[in-house]
């Protein structure tokens, strides 16, 4: 059972998603507005959020970012009506985990909190194993850091999650698509090269040609 901490002005809506949300097993805490979350995820650290942008005191943006500042390893899944696509994109380069569009199915909403729930977050060493290992690196899960020999690096959330997954793939290509729908939530084309900024911020930090393109279809981490 995950405790799910809802943050949704609406009232319908907020009964709604704590209905389906208790429902499927979680325990959940719902706010209706940003200094209630605020306090909520002070007060009991939530497995997952789930965020609206729209709210009558902060922009699901500022609660966004004092929750990740306070917590980084908080996982975060927008559910908004927004439709500015530098927004939505916005969102994830602020650490979003994913972003579901108003309206929504309730099977979908359902399946993306499922999936952030096992997996993009770091979980602790009691669970898996603390470090992923590359060609000439390791990555350890619990203080998001990228370990370059006697350096250790902080990477950025977006980062990590980017790097985390070309591991779990090692040896494969990753397309822009899946890495789009995997690493940052989104389902549709953001007509932007979000990726590419991403993995080139990556490669300023690995050994050269860690990461290797593949020409127009993606990236593939080396198995040497």
């Amino acid at each position: 059972m995950a405790h799910v901490l809802v943050v949704e002005d609406e009232p319908n809506l907020r009964v709604l998603l704590g209905r389906l949300l208790t429902n499927a097993g979680h325990r959940v805490t719902a706010a209706a507005d940003g200094s209630s979350a605020l306090q909520s995820a002070q007060s009991e650290a939530p497995d997952l959020v789930i965020l609206d942008l729209m709210l009558p005191d902060l922009t699901g943006e500022e609660v966004l970012h004092a929750l990740l500042t306070a917590q980084p390893a908080t996982r975060v899944l927008v559910l908004s009506a927004v439709t500015e696509v530098d927004r939505r994109v916005g969102v994830f380069d602020c650490g979003a985990a994913d972003f579901v569009a108003k309206p929504f199915g309730n099977s979908e909403f359902l399946a993306r909190v499922r999936a952030r729930l096992r997996g993009e977050a770091p979980t602790t060493p009691n669970t898996v194993a603390r470090f992923m290992s590359g060609p000439d690196f390791q990555l350890d899960l619990q203080h998001r850091e990228l370990l370059m020999g006697d350096q250790r690096i902080e990477l950025p959330q977006r980062e990590f999650v980017l790097l985390a997954h070309l591991l779990h793939r090692r040896g494969e290509v990753c397309t822009r698509q899946e890495l789009l729908a995997d690493v940052w939530g989104i389902d549709f084309d953001p007509r932007t090269n979000l990726v590419d900024v991403y993995v080139q911020r990556l490669r300023s930090k690995l050994s050269a040609n860690s990461i290797e393109t593949v020409r127009s279809v993606g990236y593939r981490l080396v198995a040497r």
